[in-house]
């Protein structure tokens, strides 16, 4: 890995999923998602954001499915999508987590969430183990 595991946690094979900031990569999905976090949070708490809206849950979730489609293509796909995809899917990711998070850390677990966990689980959890297995040859 080239540079701190926080600014990019892929290996040198996976560089082509950063955007490089001199000798410094970082991963293209999380320059958008982080920032876009943080931001929609601070958004939320000076505006004094409801803690319930009936679009939470959908927004949340058509929210979070392209970060995790491209994500997952991805695993299958190495060569496939790009920084831009990454970036711009990431900051999706970072309004969705950003309004979970916020909602969250004044009402712990709120439905929307709860369902961004378990879609994530869902899709995550097979990805991994399928290409895991692939690589390994099984």
């Amino acid at each position: 890995m080239s540079g701190p595991f926080w600014l990019s946690h892929h290996h040198d094979d996976e560089l082509n999923r950063c955007y490089r900031f001199g000798a410094l990569h970082v991963c293209s999905r999380c320059l958008g998602t982080y920032p876009v976090l943080f931001a929609a949070m601070a958004a939320q708490i000076a505006l004094r954001a409801p803690l319930a809206h009936p679009l939470d849950v959908p927004l949340t979730l058509a929210l979070t499915v392209p970060a995790l489609a491209d994500w997952a293509y991805g695993r299958f796909r190495p060569q496939a999508g790009t920084n831009t995809l990454r970036l711009v899917t990431g900051v999706m990711l970072g309004l969705a987590l950003g309004r979970t998070l916020f909602v969250h850390v004044q009402r712990p677990f709120p439905l929307a969430l709860l369902l961004q966990l378990g879609l994530v689980t869902a899709v995550a959890g097979p990805v991994i183990l399928a290409t895991y297995r692939r690589r390994r040859g099984d």
